[in-house]
């Protein structure tokens, strides 16, 4: 008896989307004051070290962007108004975005706070098309969290990125695989992932300005001015091929906080205040992740940006400031440094678990221990704000009222 081959379906493309916050920082900043919303406004630190995380479009639109000097924002924006980040509150919004995220599929790869990748396998299924998919994730996320953000759908990572990029701000783009040639190759070359300053003008000495000059140029000859890995890398992409996969997201390896100082620090008392606020800041995100490490990690960086760290593990997982404060002092106290010149402190919790462990406690200890106040302080500061309750010490140190300067 013969039997008929069996014919298999063509597998589906991937759908694969990029979800990307609309000028994150500022719009948490607008979510929590929404007088600020016509407001032309930058996000950044302040100090002449203090660099922009972000800002709002029409500040944008006059060469504002992260990453650059305050003080140049400062100059092509004079009449915009400059606010202190607050990272814990960005960190509250973050999280309340990834649970949207996670709540459509599981298969979802953080980038950063503000932007992710999903897999929307099986998602379609239940969901319906990947442009209804998307449109879902935005209205969550505007009705939840009260922001906005941009979807780019395609069936790789760097077509789905690049795709949401061009629908900024508040806005979705698909790209279908067969509109992926017609939708790169126009582009100019710095679009393509890897393509900096210095790759950037390799590649215009060589007369490529478009990513579809590119993509018609030899492996051989990208090669050869970048670099075998790079050559080839950007051939694939010029072509719109990515196999790269979506990586679910992993918990928290570390928690951590850190501080670049105004100027060179080489006061100990400074110094040790400073670790104060770092080890009660590094605390609370801990509690608030329902979690605690067992390894405190200090960073120094000294004026020269000469970099070092030095790490104790404890025989318990802690989340209580004043633990992780100890460490750090006796870790920074056995440096020796003295006087020397520090730019930046840091310390971070490694060796993370799910929240600090019953423990026996020390003959005549109270059972009201240092942990119990310190969550009575973070329900105070939930309640009132991070200005609420700070330790006395510390006043006077380090305003925990975020700085505002305006035109």
């Amino acid at each position: 008896m013969s039997s008929t081959p069996t014919s298999t379906a063509p597998a589906a493309p991937r759908a694969i989307m990029h979800v990307d916050m609309d000028a994150f920082y500022a719009s948490v900043e607008i979510r929590r004051n929404p007088a600020l919303r016509d407001t032309p406004l930058v996000v950044a630190g302040h100090g002449p070290r203090g660099v922009v995380l972000s800002a709002t479009y029409d500040v944008r639109a006059l060469g504002v962007h992260a990453g650059q000097a305050t003080s140049r924002a400062r100059r092509l924006a004079p009449h915009a108004l400059f606010l202190a980040p607050d990272h814990d509150d960005y960190g509250r919004v973050s999280g309340g975005v990834m649970a949207v995220l996670r709540s459509i599929t599981p298969r979802v790869e953080p980038l950063s706070l503000d932007e992710a990748f999903l897999d929307l396998a099986g998602v379609t299924r239940r969901l319906g098309p990947p442009v209804e998919v998307g449109e879902l994730i935005r209205a969550r996320v505007r009705d939840e969290q009260g922001i906005t953000c941009s979807v780019g759908i395609a069936d790789n990572k760097f077509t789905a990125k690049l795709a949401g990029a061009l629908a900024k701000p508040d806005g979705l783009r698909v790209v279908r695989p067969e509109e992926v040639v017609d939708f790169l190759h126009p582009l100019p070359v710095d679009r393509l992932w890897g393509v900096g300053e210095r790759t950037g003008t390799l590649l215009t000495d060589l007369g490529l300005t478009t990513i579809g000059d590119v993509a018609h140029t030899s492996v051989e000859t990208l090669s050869r001015a970048l670099g075998p890995a790079a050559g080839r890398g950007l051939y694939e992409l010029a072509w719109g091929r990515d196999e790269r996969p979506v990586i679910p997201w992993e918990p928290e390896r570390s928690i951590g906080a850190e501080e670049t100082f105004p100027t060179d620090v080489d006061d100990p008392v400074v110094i040790r205040r400073t670790l104060l606020d770092l080890a009660h800041r590094t605390a609370t995100r801990l509690r608030r992740a329902k979690a605690a490490g067992r390894t405190v990690t200090i960073k120094i960086r000294f004026a020269d940006f000469t970099t070092l760290t030095r790490a104790r593990t404890l025989p318990e997982p802690t989340d209580v400031g004043h633990e992780i404060y100890g460490v750090a002092c006796l870790l920074h106290g056995a440096l020796g440094l003295e006087r020397a010149r520090l730019r930046l402190v840091g310390i971070r919790v490694e060796g993370l678990v799910g929240g600090a462990r019953p423990r026996q406690l020390a003959l005549g200890e109270r059972v009201l221990g240092r942990r119990d106040v310190e969550r009575a302080a973070d329900a105070v500061r939930g309640r009132f704000g991070d200005s609420a309750l700070t330790a006395a010490t510390l006043l006077g140190h380090r305003s925990r009222s975020r700085p505002r300067s305006g035109p």
